[in-house]
């Protein structure tokens, strides 16, 4: 069976995978209708999040590839009609995303940490001068 998942930068070596942080968990929605994941690649260019690409994959595939990455596979069948709050995520995306801008480069960067407390001073004072 093939179903229907939103991609940025499909076919490039940044590929990467819409997703959802629901309680801890990361979720990855299989549409079955390519309508829906259409509709639900325009709420995100609504609200300004990088213009994914709605790509028809085979079921299995997928599944796997979410169970190997830790991520929770959910098929959104057609008709589908949300039962509680975290389902209705199904159908539209929160309104608050993660920002995504530099999505492409925070894997290869990492977070910088202070050596010691003397750097940690020198940088509540600069936090705090911009207050």
């Amino acid at each position: 069976m093939r179903v229907n998942v939103l991609l940025f930068d499909a076919g490039s070596d940044s590929e990467g995978i819409h997703s959802l942080e629901i309680a801890g968990r990361t979720v990855v929605l299989l549409f079955e209708n390519p309508d829906d994941a259409e509709r639900y690649a325009g709420l995100l260019e609504a609200q300004d999040f990088p213009v994914p690409t709605v790509e028809s994959l085979d079921r299995e595939d997928v599944e796997l590839f979410c169970r190997d990455a830790g991520y929770e596979a959910r098929f959104v069948a057609s008709g589908f009609v949300p039962e509680s709050d975290e389902e209705r995520l199904f159908m539209a995306p929160p309104e608050a995303n993660r920002d995504v801008s530099q999505w492409k480069d925070e894997e290869s960067l990492p977070e910088p940490e202070p050596s010691s407390s003397s750097e940690l001073d020198a940088l509540r004072k600069r936090l705090e001068g911009l207050l």
